[in-house]
C-alpha cells in the first residue's frame, strides 16, 4: 500500500464513477460535489449537495463514494461524506413576483379521492425534510386546506412601498408550523357558500399568488378543486408549474377519471409529475394506479394506505401527526413527498432550462 498523498483532483476525478442513484448520471456530470478536503491520513472529507432535501436514502450516495473510493484510492483513509440541499427549479412566478422555486398542482378528476389530504400532507413532508414551503387552496368552492391544517383565523392584510413608490396592499398568509397557507377559507365563514363566476374565480386565484406575501418559497404547493374546470389553464397562464400530482383511488371507476385529469393537464401543457394511490386497502383495492400509471407512461409517486388515523388526524386539524414516529402510515406519506421532489428535481436535470438571451 503506498503511504503517497492523495490529491483533491485525485479524488474529484474518482467520483466521476459514483452515479446518484435517483438521477442515474455521476455526481461530477450533476455538479453535487460541493467541497473535497483531504486531512491527516488521507482522510477525506466531501460535502454533497443533493437537489431536494426530501432525497431518499441518502445513505445510498456514502456508501457508494467510500466503496470506490477504496477501489480506486488505496492509500485514502476514512470517508466522511456531509449532505447539503439546494432546491433549483424554474423560477417561472416571477412575472408576478412570485419567487417559489417550484409551484406543485395537486388534483383530481373527481371529488372524494382524498387530494386535499395529500395536497397538505405533500407540504407537511417536504417542509419537515427541511423545505420552505407555501400551500395555497384553489379550491374555491370547497376549502378544506384551513381544517386539515387546524387554522381558522383571518390573514393580516398589510400596506407596503410598490416599485414607484405607491402603496399597495398585501395579505400575510397564515403561518402553520413554518408553513404558509392562504386560503377563501380564512376569508368566508365555515359554512358559507361561494358564489362566483369565472371571471371573479380567475382573479382570486391570481390574487393569491400574486399578492400575498409568500416569501421566497422552495415548493408551492396549490390544492386544485376536483375534477377538469378552468383553474388549471388559469395557472398554467399565470406561471409555470413544475408539474402536476394526480391523486385517485385504486378502482377502475376513480381510474377512468383520474385518466381524464391526466390529459386536462397535458393539454395545458402542465407536466404530470405522476400518480398517487390513495386509500389503497380491502376497500378499494390495490394497484390499480400503479398500472393506469404506466400503461399512460407516467411516473408512479406512491401508495397511501386506508388508515383511519390519517381520517382522524385530518378531521381534528392535525394532519402533521400522521408524519409522528408512531404513525402506521409515515412511511408511506414521507415516500409520496420524496418521489414527487426527486421526480421535479429528474425532470430539471433532464430537461435544462434554456439560457437567458437580452431582449434588443
Amino acid at each position: 500500500m503506498s503511504d503517497a498523498t492523495i490529491t483533491e483532483a485525485q479524488v474529484r476525478e474518482c467520483l466521476r464513477q459514483v452515479n446518484d442513484p435517483e438521477i442515474g448520471r455521476s455526481l461530477a456530470e450533476l455538479d453535487m460535489v460541493r467541497s473535497v478536503k483531504i486531512g491527516a491520513g488521507n482522510a477525506i472529507q466531501l460535502t454533497i449537495e443533493l437537489p431536494t432535501p426530501a432525497y431518499p436514502r441518502r445513505e445510498r450516495i456514502s456508501q457508494s463514494i467510500s466503496a470506490v473510493v477504496a477501489g480506486s484510492l488505496p492509500s485514502a483513509g476514512p470517508v466522511d461524506v456531509e449532505f447539503t440541499a439546494k432546491v433549483k427549479g424554474k423560477q417561472t412566478g416571477g412575472a408576478i413576483g412570485l419567487k417559489a422555486q417550484n409551484v406543485i398542482a395537486v388534483g383530481s378528476g373527481k371529488g372524494g379521492v382524498g387530494k386535499s389530504t395529500v395536497a397538505a400532507s405533500l407540504a407537511v413532508g417536504l417542509q419537515m425534510c427541511g423545505a420552505k414551503v407555501g400551500l395555497m387552496d384553489a379550491d374555491i368552492y370547497g376549502p378544506s386546506i384551513p381544517h386539515l391544517m387546524g387554522v381558522n383565523h383571518r390573514p393580516q392584510i398589510v400596506q407596503q412601498q410598490g416599485p414607484e413608490g405607491q402603496t399597495i396592499e398585501r395579505i400575510q398568509p397564515i403561518d402553520a408550523s413554518g408553513i404558509k397557507l392562504m386560503s377563501i377559507g380564512f376569508l368566508v365563514a365555515s359554512d358559507e357558500p361561494v358564489i362566483v363566476r369565472g371571471p371573479i374565480l380567475h382573479g382570486t386565484i391570481q390574487k393569491f399568488l400574486q399578492q400575498t406575501n409568500w416569501g421566497e418559497l422552495d415548493y408551492l404547493i396549490i390544492d386544485l378543486p376536483p375534477g377538469t374546470g378552468d383553474i388549471a389553464l388559469t395557472l398554467s397562464q399565470l406561471v409555470g408549474l413544475a408539474g402536476a400530482v394526480v391523486v385517485c383511488t385504486p378502482q377502475q371507476l376513480a381510474l377512468l377519471d383520474a385518466v381524464k385529469a391526466i390529459n386536462m393537464f397535458r393539454k395545458v401543457k402542465i407536466p404530470v409529475l405522476g400518480v398517487v394511490e390513495n386509500m389503497t386497502g380491502e376497500v378499494f383495492g390495490r394497484g390499480g394506479a400503479r398500472k393506469k400509471a404506466v400503461e399512460m407512461g407516467v411516473p408512479f409517486l406512491g401508495e397511501i394506505p386506508i388508515d383511519a388515523q390519517i381520517r382522524v388526524n385530518g378531521d381534528a386539524g392535525k394532519i402533521r401527526e400522521s408524519f409522528s414516529a408512531s404513525s402506521p402510515s409515515r412511511a408511506q406519506l414521507l415516500n409520496v413527498c420524496e418521489q414527487t421532489a426527486i421526480q421535479i428535481a429528474r425532470t430539471l436535470l433532464e430537461t435544462p432550462s434554456m439560457p437567458t438571451l437580452e431582449i434588443l
